[in-house]
């Protein structure tokens, strides 16, 4: 398997998220698809939620880290981990660290929701608050790496974590097996790398669309331009769509992988939230 470090793409066969789902499995939830009659209603189509809600630290952010970690050599797992979050892969690595017995620290922005930061404390991880964006915290989770020797964990732009972020599409590909059309959210690219990749192995012919901030359209831009782009700014509001750099694995997978990408404004998406 590639990490995000290899200068070549290899796409992630049916088997490798096979391996995967047998390495995470024993430790979530197979989580469900819900549906609802006025949604279909108001759509004219069968539509199924994947209610990772009830997922353990409640976002399918823990499937990553679950199998990245089982990667880890023992001199790895000795020094520990760090990784910076807006909040929900903070809490995945958390709870992943404390199931593997490893020491984890998290760098989260100094505006982070207050309730996922006490949430990943109570997981048993260091919290350290720096700047106002994911990619502020970033930065100083790659210095905590060189001062401590911990082992950095990227949240999104690493194909051990693509991996187990795509468990999640090969539970909904065994639960729908005629499913058309698969819509997954787009921050860094890391769940719509895992998941596209995952059913279209299993189903070449299922359409993925992602969903994306109009306010941090940084996977749509890289697309347009060929290239990954750093945006100037991002004018977003809601906490794991703030990124001003998508990866540059995630990029090489959305390009290759996913069909359609669209934006929406915060103000849709809170209505969508509501609604759900």
């Amino acid at each position: 398997m590639t990490t995000a470090s290899n200068a070549a793409f290899v796409p992630l066969t049916r088997e490798d998220f096979e391996d995967a789902y047998a390495r995470v499995s024993p430790h979530i939830r197979h989580t469900p698809l819900l549906s609802s009659r006025i949604l279909n209603e108001r759509t004219g189509c069968e539509v199924r939620l994947k209610a990772e809600i009830f997922q353990r630290t409640g976002s399918y952010k823990i499937r990553g880290p679950l199998n990245k970690f089982s990667y880890l050599t023992d001199e790895e797992r000795s020094r520990g981990v760090v990784c910076s979050s807006a909040g929900n892969h903070a809490q995945g690595v958390a709870l992943a660290a404390q199931i593997y017995g490893i020491k984890a620290v998290v760098c989260m922005a100094a505006n982070a929701t207050p309730s996922k930061v006490e949430a990943t404390k109570a997981y048993g991880a260091e919290v350290v608050l720096h700047g106002t964006i994911w990619d502020e915290a970033n930065e100083k989770a790659r210095e905590l790496v060189r001062e401590r020797g911990l082992t950095y964990v990227h949240p999104f732009d690493d194909m051990q974590l693509i991996a187990g972020q795509g468990t999640l599409g090969l539970e909904l590909i065994r639960d729908w097996p005629d499913v058309d059309v698969v819509i997954v959210p787009i921050g860094g690219g890391g769940l719509i790398s895992g998941v596209a990749q995952a059913v279209k192995a299993a189903r070449p012919s299922v359409k993925v669309i992602g969903v994306e901030s109009s306010g941090a359209p940084g996977m749509r831009d890289s697309v347009k331009a060929g290239h990954v782009v750093t945006l100037e700014r991002v004018d977003c509001i809601i906490d794991g769509l703030r990124v001003k750099r998508v990866g540059e694995t995630t990029f090489q997978v959305v390009r290759r992988f996913v069909d359609e990408i669209v934006t929406l404004p915060d103000e849709k998406i809170f209505e969508a939230m509501l609604w759900i």
